[in-house]
């Protein structure tokens, strides 16, 4: 019975999935950054995913050979969407016409992504505690 795989399999679902809450939460501390380092406003950031395929298709041998399957994240991007331009000739950052380019953060958007890395993290709850209960029910089988 290969019960490790599905853990870690699992696991790897969790890291992605908090990974993704944490960028959610960092797009909406910066929903009003007008000035960053590379300069203009913040960009959205979103996690790209990818499934471990390599040793999931048989490329790898022996014992081990299923314990990459999962997801992990395979870049953080930037959203490309144009900024949100605003009309504040009063702001410090506003241009000669008198918009501001601010975050292209939807707060909208962000709340269903939240939403939906939420369920997945919790899908990835119910997995391990099922796993947890077959493997203590096979151990009571060998007593």
């Amino acid at each position: 019975m290969e019960l490790l795989p599905g853990l870690a399999i699992s696991a790897s679902g969790l890291t992605a999935e908090r990974l993704r809450l944490d960028l959610i939460a960092n797009n909406l501390a910066n929903i009003n950054t007008t000035r960053t380092d590379r300069g203009g406003p913040y960009r959205r950031q979103v996690a790209v995913f990818a499934e471990k395929l390599d040793k999931a298709l048989g490329r790898s041998k022996g014992p081990s050979a299923a314990a990459g399957r999962g997801v992990e994240v395979a870049a953080i991007v930037a959203d490309n969407t144009p900024p949100r331009l605003v009309y504040d000739p009063a702001h410090p950052d506003a241009g000669d016409d008198g918009y501001v380019a601010l975050p292209n953060i939807d707060v909208v958007m962000e709340m269903v992504d939240i939403i939906a890395a939420t369920r997945a993290y919790e899908a990835n709850v119910t997995v391990l505690n099922a796993a947890k209960a077959m493997s203590l029910k096979a151990l009571e089988i060998g007593r």
